[in-house]
């Protein structure tokens, strides 16, 4: 289950999940804190994936050199969950403006 898609969807479906193996006894916690360590476990990959993504959002050229800009922004576009044409339009964001002038005029 992938549980990135939050708002119902995938959540929903686990706490539903949760509650009847709790009520039906096939599921028991010692303590609240192997509870939390569940739910770490199963949703702690969109926290991650959350922040990698904010972190690609933020990143810009500035004065790197393009080399430099490609492999950082290569280094945080790897767990962001980004791909295709929003991880270009991305990319096109980051980079410094002049190049990304250059860019749009040769497209055209």
């Amino acid at each position: 289950m992938d549980a990135v898609i939050c708002a119902g969807g995938a959540v929903d479906m686990w706490k539903e999940n949760m509650l009847e193996e709790l009520e039906v006894g096939e599921l028991e916690f010692e303590t609240v804190g192997e509870f939390l360590a569940e739910i770490k476990k199963e949703f702690g990959r969109g926290e991650e994936k959350s922040m990698k993504a904010a972190e690609l959002r933020k990143l810009e050229q500035e004065g790197k050199t393009m080399e430099e800009f490609v492999q950082e922004f290569k280094k945080a576009a790897r767990e962001s969950g980004y791909e295709g044409r929003p991880l270009v339009e991305e990319f096109k964001r980051g980079m410094n403006g002049v190049i990304r002038r250059k860019l749009i005029e040769a497209e055209n």
